[in-house]
């Protein structure tokens, strides 16, 4: 294993890519579609995709008209995604916790499950901090995340899935506050680990973060399609805030 922290090093991984290949695309830009009608942007808003990787919303959010930026911690995604730039869509590889944007974007978006990979509230702040300082006045922030209590519940702790030619041998579990996905395969002879390690964060924990940083949680949704979130039901937490006025 590499001294990198997991998300570091898995996430520039190629194998990262395969593992998630299935990814439903016409769902997520159902979803922007969905989401841009209710918040009705102007055509000038500037729009930030935190954690894009290979640039999927933010390539539809540009296609929309749309002016954004995504940026990434992995060099890997950044050099896919920046096939796509253009005078008005561009990339950039940032960690989140060293965002460096002053009043830069009318949204900032952080989508599918790209919070909670770090080991303590305080640094979960940190990132929070940072965006409310990206973002301008009337600034949004939508966070799309699992809802922890569904998850725990339908948690399916062992599992394999072949993937172009690699069978993936995938054990789930929950352990000191979040949920880990210890992930192993063999590929050209070679056997690979990796684990991901997501904090296991409710709607409460994202209120008070937020309320500590600056931000005022106004909507959540359970699902994609933008239904009321049910914390017994819903699978997704996506959660729209605004900067608070000084």
């Amino acid at each position: 294993m590499s001294n990198k922290e997991w998300f570091a090093q898995w996430f520039d991984s190629s194998y990262y890519h395969i593992l998630y290949q299935e990814r439903n695309h016409t769902e997520a830009e159902q979803f922007m579609s969905r989401l841009m009608a209710y918040l009705k942007p102007s055509h000038t808003a500037q729009i930030v995709d935190l954690a894009c990787g290979k640039g999927r919303h933010a390539v539809y959010l540009n296609k929309l008209g749309f002016q954004v930026t995504g940026v990434d911690l992995s060099p890997q995604s950044i050099a896919a995604a920046n096939e796509f730039q253009s005078n008005t869509l561009s990339f950039e590889v940032k960690d989140l916790r060293k965002l460096d944007y002053n009043a830069a974007f009318d949204l900032a978006l952080n989508l599918f499950t790209s919070f909670g990979y770090f080991d303590s509230f305080e640094v979960n702040v940190q990132v929070l901090e940072g965006i409310h300082k990206a973002l301008k006045a009337d600034g949004l922030l939508l966070i799309d995340f699992f809802n922890c209590k569904t998850v725990l519940e339908k948690l399916v702790p062992s599992a394999s899935k072949t993937l172009s030619g690699i069978t993936f041998q995938i054990e789930k579990k929950p352990e000191a506050g979040a949920i880990l996905k210890d992930i192993r395969f063999t590929d050209a002879g070679n056997d690979f680990y990796f684990q991901e390690k997501v904090q296991a964060l409710s709607h409460t924990d994202f209120k008070q973060m937020l309320n500590q940083s600056g931000f005022e949680m106004l909507q959540c949704w359970g699902d994609y399609y933008l239904n009321d979130f049910d914390e017994n039901n819903s699978e997704r937490l996506i959660i729209l805030a605004a900067k608070k006025h000084a």
